[in-house]
């Protein structure tokens, strides 16, 4: 579970995202990092045993930075109003699928798989359901998967209008090989983020997820 602090510091961070508030802040910020860190340390420590790619690393390894790259947008608030940490076999800067924990009052959620990989990658997943359609259906409608996350999430703009080319409209896959992104999300509520099952939780959606995550990184090699 994560401590009620570590959100109160994020819905404040939220009314008051400046250099000035922050920097008067830092101690109330590190608090909730560290809070942050030690319960993504107990995932990979649990999880590991399930998924032993991951096994070797840290919550450092996986957790983003909270501070806004603003170079190229309009949005000048200088944070990040959420911690979040990708878990993969290479970390956070991998394009590998991995699972995924975001923490935002209001706005949380698990899951994971691959957002918006570059083209190369995504025309090897792609790939992959074409040739292997029966196994990939078979994961994804699979009980588990359907009770966990519902289906494949789609966001806004992450859908093609066709199939891709290369693909004729009447490929079996089409409504799969249309995505630009390929996850499964799994929402938390404030209440379940300082609970005690709130691991309990996090790792059934894990394992949920894991045969997605392999069907994806087969895909690769």
């Amino acid at each position: 579970m994560l401590q009620p602090s570590t959100l109160q510091f994020l819905k404040d961070l939220k009314l008051n995202n400046n250099k000035p508030w922050f920097d008067e802040n830092r101690k109330a910020y590190e608090a909730a990092k560290q809070d942050f860190a030690a319960f993504v340390d107990t995932l990979i420590e649990q999880f590991g045993k399930k998924d032993p790619s991951i096994a070797h690393l840290k919550a450092r390894d996986c957790m983003f930075r909270i501070n806004r790259d603003i170079r190229f947008s309009k949005d000048k608030t200088p944070y990040k109003t959420n911690f979040g940490a990708f878990i993969n076999s290479e970390g956070k800067k991998s394009m590998t699928a991995g699972y995924y924990l975001h923490v935002a009052p209001g706005e949380s959620f698990t899951g994971g798989g691959m957002w918006m990989p570059p083209a190369d990658i995504l025309a090897k997943v792609r790939q992959e359901i074409d040739y292997n359609l029966a196994d990939f259906k078979k994961i994804i409608n699979s009980k588990k998967f359907k009770t966990t996350y519902g289906g494949l999430s789609v966001e806004d703009g992450q859908l093609l209008s066709r199939v891709p080319k290369g693909y004729e409209p009447d490929n079996p896959a089409a409504e799969y090989l249309r995505h630009k992104s390929f996850i499964a999300i799994q929402d938390i509520s404030d209440a379940e983020l300082t609970s005690k099952p709130l691991a309990t939780k996090i790792l059934s959606a894990f394992e949920a997820l894991q045969p997605f995550n392999v069907f994806l990184n087969n895909a690769l090699q």
